[in-house]
Formats: C-alpha cells, sequence, structure tokens
C-alpha cells in the first residue's frame, strides 16, 4: 500500500486547464448576456402576438398573453442552471412561433368597399388587359362613387416608370406607388397596402402582426394620387426614373403577375418585411435589377436621396432642386377631375428619359 498523501497534498490543476475553465466561462457567460436580450424581445414579441393575432375573445387573448409572458419570466428567474432555464423558454416560444406562423390569410372577408375586388392581368403578346382597375371620383375621403374598370394597354408603347413619395407625417417614413407611363399619354398606377376589412383601420403597430392582407390597388393616378393630395391632405412628391422601357415592362409585369397571385392564393402584409417599399425591393431583385441593400430601404422618407445616388432619377440638376421641382401637391390640388391630371402634375419635373 503506498503512503497515504497528506491533505492538500495533491497537485495543482494545472495553468493552462485553468485557463480554459476560465474562459468556457467566460464564454458561457458572453452567450447568455447577449442572448437574454434577444429572448426577452421573444417574450414581449409573443405576448403581443398572442394578445393581437390571438382568441377573437379579448378576455381570453388577454388571459393567454398574460401566462405566456408570466410564465416565461418566471422560468428564466426560478429554474437553474440558468441555460435550462433559456431552453425552455425558447421551447414555447418555438411552439407559440409556430402557432403563429399556421394563421392563414383569405380572399373572403368583408372588405372595405376600396378594396373590394382583387386586380388581375391578361397578357396576350403586346396587349395586356386589367380587369378592376379601379377609378373612384372622391368628394372626400369617405365618400365616393365606385368605378371598377377594364383597361387595356399596348405593351410595345411603354415609355418607363415612375415614383410618388407621399408623405402623412413623419419625414422618415413614405408610402411609395409606381406608376408607368405609356405613348399614348395614359398612365397605370399600383400601390401595395393593405387589405382592410369595414371593421378596421390601419395601425403601424397591427401591421407587424398577421392582421391585415397585402393587397396591390390598380388604379388611374386620378385616384390614387388625388386621393392623397386633395383629400387626406398629404404631401406627395413624384420622381421619374431613368429605368429603360424593356427593364420597366419586365418590373409591371412582375407587379401584375404578383397580383394574379394575390387574387388567387392571399398572403399577409408584413410592416418590416413586406411593406409598399421593401415590395418593390423584391420584384426588382425577381428581375435581377436590384443593387445592394441600403437603410433607406427601409426609411423610405429617404428613398429619393438613395435614387439620387444611384442615378435612378435626373442627376443633372441638384438634389434639393430636383426635390422642391418634384413636389407635385399643389399642382394636383389644382388639376382635380381634370382629364389631363397626369400631365399636369408632371409640368416642370426632372425627367431623365428625355
Amino acid at each position: 500500500m503506498g503512503r497515504l498523501r497528506e491533505k492538500g497534498s495533491f497537485p495543482e490543476c494545472p495553468e493552462g486547464k485553468k485557463g480554459l475553465v476560465v474562459m468556457v466561462r467566460f464564454l458561457r457567460l458572453t452567450f447568455q448576456v447577449v442572448l437574454t436580450p434577444l429572448l426577452l424581445l421573444a417574450v414581449a414579441w409573443g405576448t403581443a402576438a398572442l394578445w393581437i393575432d390571438g382568441p377573437a375573445d379579448r378576455w381570453a387573448a388577454a388571459i393567454l398573453a398574460g401566462a405566456f409572458s408570466l410564465g416565461c419570466l418566471i422560468t428564466l428567474v426560478r429554474i437553474r442552471p440558468y441555460p435550462r432555464a433559456m431552453v425552455v423558454v425558447l421551447a414555447v416560444f418555438g411552439v407559440l412561433l409556430g402557432w403563429w406562423l399556421s394563421i392563414q390569410p383569405s380572399n373572403n372577408r368583408d372588405w372595405q368597399s376600396d378594396v373590394a375586388r382583387s386586380p388581375s392581368a391578361v397578357f396576350e403578346g403586346e396587349r395586356l388587359t386589367i380587369h378592376n382597375v379601379r377609378n373612384f371620383d372622391y368628394r372626400s375621403e369617405t365618400d365616393f362613387t365606385e368605378r371598377w374598370e377594364t383597361r387595356h394597354y399596348d405593351l410595345s408603347q411603354l415609355k418607363g416608370v415612375d415614383l410618388f413619395l407621399s408623405f402623412w407625417g413623419p419625414t422618415l417614413i413614405a408610402h411609395t406607388i409606381g406608376s408607368w407611363e405609356f405613348g399614348d399619354g395614359s398612365h397605370l398606377a399600383i400601390s401595395i397596402e393593405t387589405r382592410k376589412e369595414k371593421s378596421e383601420t390601419y395601425s403601424a403597430l397591427l401591421g407587424f402582426f398577421r392582421q391585415f392582407e397585402v393587397y396591390y390597388v390598380v388604379a388611374d393616378e386620378r385616384d390614387l394620387v388625388r386621393l392623397r393630395t386633395n383629400y387626406r391632405g398629404e404631401r406627395v412628391f413624384l420622381y421619374r426614373t431613368s429605368l429603360p422601357p424593356e427593364e420597366a415592362r419586365e418590373l409591371l409585369l412582375d407587379y401584375l403577375t404578383e397580383a394574379n397571385r394575390l387574387a388567387a392564393k392571399p398572403r399577409w402584409y408584413n410592416a418590416l418585411s413586406h411593406n409598399c417599399t421593401t415590395a418593390i425591393q423584391f420584384h426588382l431583385q425577381h428581375l435581377g435589377l436590384a443593387q445592394r441593400l441600403d437603410w433607406r430601404i427601409l426609411a423610405n422618407g429617404y428613398l429619393d436621396e438613395l435614387m439620387y445616388e444611384r442615378g435612378r432619377i435626373d442627376t443633372r440638376v441638384e438634389l434639393p432642386e430636383v426635390r422642391r421641382r418634384g413636389d407635385i401637391t399643389e399642382r394636383a390640388k389644382k388639376a382635380d377631375k381634370d382629364p389631363l391630371f397626369s400631365a399636369r402634375i408632371r409640368e416642370g419635373v426632372p425627367n431623365p428619359r428625355l
């Protein structure tokens, strides 16, 4: 039998092993510090999702949302070791996310009258036929005569595409409207919006959840633009783009193909990932026309600045002058119901296609 070692006589842990243990502990702590705020953000989002997209009964939704948030917080505080608590909360959140993603959009609801009909397009060579083009005659924002039209366009006469930026308040965010110009002087405007039911009003917060379907408003400019300048009191800017006719054509057909898809299979609107501007980016990417991502695609009130830098709008004059001449708000108010509305609002607007 070997001699017994005295208490405390065992060799100490080698320095290299100590360093490894310290590094592992540091990495684990760092991981927890970084992941915890993200986990709390996920819990907050999940609570809001249950409250907003959960049961129609408000009491039931409140109970579910409260139980989820309280249960997750208690788990993070009481269960040890802490990584185990994090795994439990992540698992619960995963189940909630799976439920949320399973909520299906619909085309069959009691829609507000301005989004009641789904536009659709028929392509026959150079001939384009569009059903349910909106051309309402407004007396106020809520008082109007409905006109849904079938229109025909010659794609060989397509000259280019213009972009409207409409501001209703903060200048960081704008609503975007694309408008295609044809050789006969006609214009076809398309606005990507939320499809609201009669009982609904738009909310920026609700736009982050599954409350609104996506809707492509295909309309006359006297409808889409005049509604915003003359009746909603918005400030609207027009920018004529340098996109060549063949690319403008591809973009239009891609828009209308998506409108056809939505008529057959609806999808959800999302204020962050699928809105009026990110959808444009998706269309451009699909056609191979998109350039690198930029923060101004989300903060689209500065989209004109981005387009100017990339040569998408007229750069022969300074950007402030392009903006000044592109402010069509007062011209639209004066043109009002004039059949030459589109021509009058373009007077003096810089045009790189000339």
